[in-house]
């Protein structure tokens, strides 16, 4: 194994949160890695901060129509790999804002699944960036460091919800242009494709598809010498 990569089995990780914009994006960008924490019995919650209720190209269909259709893609792709707790906060897809509201239900969340990992967008890559992948990933590392260690930041949750600060000891950051982390998905690339192609409004050519993912698993795997993998940015917030 390359130095670059790290062996899943020898980290103390037990409970891994998700924080994403929109239904696909773990699929796209962390679902290999997903399903290994499953595989090893881990336990994986998701927070996706909007129903993307705006992607569909198709104008007889609603706003909600979409939103339900994708949520249920959702719900299917995360069963696929393993995961049964998935939190929708319903936020207009291409609208959502790095705002003290989206900070305080995030800081609820992580308070809540009390995780030792949280795997989100990276905020600050290149300039072609949905605004939303942007806001949730810069709303996220400002819910967890510092506002979810400390007690008297939105005290509301501890003393009406019976939650308590919480320290996640770090985040990995996908998207990033900046990877110091590899993590070797060969076996389970073909379960993040299964589940990426749960996402059946998003695609038309699945088989084009299933190529597109296996050449980006093995682009991405070549600086760490794998050959499949998916690539993080490392955050200590101890």
């Amino acid at each position: 194994m390359s130095d670059l990569s790290i062996d899943l089995t020898t980290l103390s990780i037990s409970r891994v949160l998700v924080i994403v914009a929109h239904p696909d994006d773990i699929e796209s960008w962390c679902g290999g890695t997903v399903a290994r924490f499953t595989e090893l019995g881990k336990s994986v919650a998701y927070v996706i901060c909007t129903s993307g209720d705006k992607g569909s190209s198709d104008p007889s269909l609603t706003s909600q129509q979409i939103a339900t259709m994708r949520e249920a893609e959702q719900l299917e792709a995360a069963r696929i790999l393993g995961v049964s707790s998935v939190t929708f906060l319903r936020y207009p897809d291409s609208e959502v804002e790095s705002t003290l509201t989206l900070r305080r239900e995030l800081v609820w969340h992580i308070r809540y699944h009390r995780p030792d990992l949280v795997i989100t967008h990276d905020p600050v890559p290149p300039y072609r960036l949905h605004p939303d992948h942007r806001a949730v990933g810069r709303a996220t590392l400002d819910a967890l460091f510092p506002c979810a260690r400390d007690a008297l930041t939105f005290p509301e949750q501890i003393r009406d919800d019976g939650l308590q600060p919480h320290i996640t000891p770090e985040a990995w950051l996908f998207a990033t242009e900046v990877p110091d982390l590899w993590i070797d998905i060969n076996r389970t690339l073909p379960r993040k494709i299964q589940a990426r192609l749960a996402h059946h409004s998003q695609y038309s050519d699945p088989q084009a598809l299933e190529r597109s993912w296996h050449k980006r698993a093995a682009e991405t795997g070549l600086p760490a010498g794998l050959t499949a993998a998916e690539a993080f940015k490392q955050v200590d917030l101890r």
